[in-house]
């Protein structure tokens, strides 16, 4: 199938238009590009998550914080829209390239270009104090690069076939390999999460789901067995059953978190007015522990318009995955929907105690120039998806 140049209709178009009438053209059809619909909730959460930042940082020594995640919302906003623009068949194009590039920002930070934060070793620093984590990036390549191999049905398939499902296990796994050595079992779990997810929504045989699981819990258990469970991650587990038996020493950042979120009561203490986040109580908290942050100075119902936003931009996922006019579509956006969710899920539940503390970022919110600008593209791509579709 020949591959329509982006745009195309619009400049056949063009030519039989005046100059003024063109301009008008152009200008509706930037405007049509994006998805409002889920762009305007995405666009309001990194709004929040500036204030949020701004009131975590503020007595911070580096005071360029704030300017730096600005500049990672109004990049990640123009990625979004330039990747909204194009049909997802033109995106589909450059997977290859976008795959390799991703597995060699993974590669580098196992080089001596890669440096450790927070113990895992995951960064590539710049200079300058700027930095980037290939592994963000490695997420919206993975979702393009399954989409293509699950979405990609021969002619008189309703469903992947073994031969595509394989495949695409193996596209992950090279990552997932990769972040393992870092190591950063947090993001290890998104990368599962959203293999499982697009092989769901592509259809593919219920044996292979019932294959994934199995493989998932062997895993595990071998990974139990062997040792290479880390001291710090069984105390975690520890904890989270029972946080107050060493409130000062391993329950010590779950402690505090509860104690900042709790409180926050109905309406907050108010913007910039936390007790908690002045006082940095809370570690982390302008990046894995921002919601307690709005938990404290913006209350419950602040939290709840949180949640609310990001319910509806995966409700709009997931309406965008089943119109889609094509199974590539579907795949795309479901591997978008199952990435932000299990991520803003597992942000949420280790800040109010349901689940251990892992280190991933609530998406839009946290800071992280990485974490914003991939999660913006993934907004873009939901939008070049959602503009063609034929199903209603």
């Amino acid at each position: 199938m020949t591959i329509p140049r982006p745009l195309g209709i619009w400049s056949a178009l063009g030519r039989g238009l005046s100059r003024p009438a063109r301009a008008r053209t152009a200008r509706r059809s930037a405007s049509a590009s994006l998805d409002w619909w889920v762009t305007i909730p995405a666009v309001v959460l990194c709004g929040i998550g500036l204030l949020l930042v701004w009131s975590a940082t503020r007595n911070e020594p580096d005071v360029s914080l704030l300017s730096r995640q600005l500049f990672s919302v109004c990049l990640g906003s123009v990625l979004m829209w330039l990747v909204s623009r194009h049909d997802p068949r033109v995106l589909r194009a450059y997977v290859p390239v976008l795959y390799l590039l991703t597995l060699a920002g993974l590669v580098a930070v196992l080089t001596p270009l890669g440096r450790t934060v927070n113990g895992s070793h995951a960064w590539i620093f710049l200079g300058s104090g700027l930095q980037f984590q290939p592994s963000e990036f490695a997420k919206v390549a993975l979702i393009l690069a399954l989409a293509a191999v699950l979405g990609e049905l021969r002619e008189g398939e309703r469903r992947p076939g073994r031969g595509a499902v394989l495949l695409a296990l193996a596209l992950a796994a090279a990552p997932i390999g990769l972040i393992m050595f870092q190591p950063d079992h947090g993001t290890v779990l998104v990368f599962a999460v959203i293999t499982g997810g697009m092989v769901l929504v592509s259809g593919a045989p219920k044996r292979w789901l019932a294959g994934l699981a199995a493989a998932g819990a062997l895993a595990v258990l071998l990974v139990w067995l062997l040792g290479l469970v880390q001291p710090y991650q069984i105390q975690r587990l520890m904890v989270l059953t029972d946080p107050n038996a060493d409130p000062m020493g391993l329950g010590y950042n779950a402690t505090q978190a509860r104690i900042a979120i709790g409180s926050g009561g109905l309406l907050g203490k108010g913007l910039f007015h936390g007790d908690q986040t002045a006082g940095h109580f809370v570690p982390e908290q302008h990046t894995d522990f921002i919601f307690t942050v709005a938990g404290e100075e913006l209350g419950f119902l602040g939290c709840a318009f949180i949640v609310l936003l990001m319910l509806s931009v995966l409700w709009r996922g997931l309406l965008i995955a089943a119109r889609s006019a094509t199974p590539y579509g579907t795949v795309l956006a479901g591997g978008v929907v199952c990435w932000l969710a299990f991520q803003t899920f597992v942000n949420v539940g280790m800040t109010i105690g349901l689940l251990p503390i892992t280190g991933l970022p609530l998406p839009f919110v946290s800071y992280g120039g990485s974490a914003t600008i991939s999660t913006l593209t993934a907004i873009g791509l939901l939008g070049a998806v959602g503009k063609r579709r034929e199903r209603t």
